[in-house]
């Protein structure tokens, strides 16, 4: 909005209840200053589209993924096959971890490799440790 459109509004006409005077006044501080967006960068996030199910899982793949949920014994991966695989607290780093939240963090993307898929029970294993990219 060029400078002199912003000064030609009277903010006063638009105080509301939920919306007061500072808060207008700090609006049109910041369209002084267009195309700066103050938010952090998003990181562009894709999985594997060769993984469509548990079924396609192989122990070895190295699969990115998005923490999902973090506990006491390790957090849980979504890789993209509607099944989250759990990372025990063993298998997130290459040394000895107290606590899960001290190296992984909720929404995280994370790169994982499978290390074990049970069909039966529908569980997956998963490790961090030495996984590229991670």
């Amino acid at each position: 909005m060029n400078k002199v459109t912003r000064e030609g509004i009277d903010i006063k006409k638009y105080v509301t209840a939920e919306v007061g005077l500072p808060t207008l006044t700090d609006i049109m501080k910041e369209l002084e200053k267009p195309g700066r967006d103050p938010r952090e960068q998003i990181e562009e996030f894709e999985f594997d589209s060769s993984v469509q199910t548990i079924e396609d899982l192989h122990e070895g793949m190295e699969l990115p993924g998005i923490v999902t949920n973090i506990t006491n014994f390790g957090a849980f991966v979504d890789i993209g096959v509607h099944q989250d695989g759990l990372v025990h607290v063993s298998q997130l780093a290459n040394k000895y971890v107290k606590d899960p939240t001290q190296v992984v963090r909720l929404h995280q993307h994370v790169r994982v490799r499978v290390i074990a898929v049970d069909l039966r029970r529908q569980r997956i294993s998963l490790s961090m440790k030495g996984v590229s990219g991670k």
